[in-house]
């Protein structure tokens, strides 16, 4: 069974922001970043999967990430995310 690595894009509600990851095991991740155990997420709680890629690669998946950090655009984000739906 291909799991498959991913970039993704959460969003906290409570501080009306994105954050921009990638991972092996998507389920495992998110409740990580909603357990507090990341320094970097753990203001946020609770985070929502609002959008996820799957590459067949670690690098690709976290050269999308680089890819989509380095935009520095919360409108690319928000189109991301609407027009993957």
């Amino acid at each position: 069974m291909f799991m498959g690595y991913y970039t993704y894009i959460l969003y906290s509600e409570k501080l009306d922001r994105y954050y921009i990851g990638s991972c092996e095991d998507m389920e495992v991740r998110i409740m990580q970043h909603n357990s507090g155990r990341n320094k970097s997420t753990k203001g946020g709680i609770p985070w929502q999967i609002k959008h996820t890629e799957t590459f067949e690669t670690r690098l690709t998946a976290i050269s999308r990430e680089i890819g989509i950090k380095k935009k520095k655009s919360r409108k690319y984000i928000e189109w991301l995310i609407s027009s993957a739906g």
